[in-house]
């Protein structure tokens, strides 16, 4: 990995045990959920987490909370920090979460808001719960009889209620590649329609069954741009559980400049030097992707790599 520090929701196997070997040992399960440092991240029906009111921090449930206060909500294992159990507690559309906010002394927050400001461990246990709460909330059916599903391992699988069926279903993750593209000097940016004024970001789109990745940046490229590229480098990934993505960072070089804009869906794409990204992040006529995405940190790289430029001091000196 040619990154200079993680990407935002990555590095979570620094500091958590996923324990995946413990899932279906249902008393151990059991035993560490009810043990008085087991702390509990809270989801509402949409995904949104409970925070601190006043502060950028979740707001954990105490074992004895959960207990008195959820003692019937779905719960999921996440692992263990230092030996600490940590889980995942899901409200449904019947729970009153404005009524727990108030009880709580909570706010509820997105991953898009609330990611960045996260201390990095706890975005990156935002957007595991919150990628396995979106598979579990979707998730309901068999996909080859459509009986309904009871899930198993601590949450993290989903099996047939049909004896004669029984099919297990796991967590669905579906790749998506996003690229910076190079040409003698300058990156290759294009920018959505809807977007905020002056905002470009890096190319990126979903894999395809029976391709390669390096296949589906040269694919995503030629067809959003009409740029064709040639030589392809992975950077970096990211988890994207919004809803239930892996970004796939890489680095590419086209082959020539032209631009032929295909499929519509991409407003502009165009060419930047290092120096008019300079001059358009002074002059405030351009907005750099959020740093929440992958994409940040590709372009960080390639202005670093190409001209020795911070992005991040670009970023705090515009206006």
């Amino acid at each position: 990995m040619t990154a200079t520090k993680l990407n935002l929701f990555a590095g979570l196997s620094l500091i958590l045990d996923r324990v995946s070997e413990q899932r279906d040992a249902t008393d151990w399960v059991a035993a560490k959920a009810a043990e008085s440092d087991a702390r509990y991240l809270l989801l509402d029906a949409a995904g949104d987490a409970f925070l601190h009111p006043h502060d950028d921090a979740l707001r954990w449930l105490h074992a004895s909370e959960r207990e008195r206060l959820l003692p019937h909500a779905s719960w999921s294992l996440l692992g263990l920090i230092d030996g600490q159990p940590y889980f995942m507690l899901l409200l449904d559309e019947s729970d009153d979460a404005a009524a727990l906010e108030s009880v709580l002394h909570a706010r509820r927050a997105g991953l898009r808001e609330a990611g960045v400001n996260l201390a990095a461990d706890e975005a990156g246990l935002f957007a595991y719960a919150k990628g396995l709460a979106h598979w579990q909330r979707e998730t309901r059916f068999c996909a080859r009889c459509g009986t309904p599903l009871q899930r198993v391992s601590s949450g993290h699988r989903a099996q047939c209620t049909n004896p004669s069926c029984g099919r297990l279903h796991f967590p669905r993750t579906d790749a998506a590649i996003i690229v910076i593209v190079a040409y003698q000097g300058a990156c290759l940016l294009g920018r959505q329609p809807g977007w905020p004024p002056g905002r470009y970001s890096t190319l990126a789109g979903f894999v395809e069954p029976g391709e390669a990745l390096e296949d589906a940046v040269r694919r995503e490229v030629a067809e959003e741009s009409g740029v064709i590229v040639g030589d392809v480098h992975y950077h970096s990934s990211q988890p994207w559980p919004m809803p239930a993505s892996l970004m796939v960072g890489f680095t590419a070089t086209a082959l020539s400049p032209t631009i032929r804009l295909r499929d519509g869906e991409l407003e502009d794409a165009r060419w930047f030097t290092p120096q008019q990204i300079v001059d358009s992040l002074a002059d405030g006529s351009l907005r750099t992707p959020t740093r929440l995405s992958v994409s940040y940190q590709l372009l960080s790289h390639w202005l670093r790599e190409c001209a020795g430029l911070d992005l991040d001091a670009l970023e705090r000196a515009a206006p």
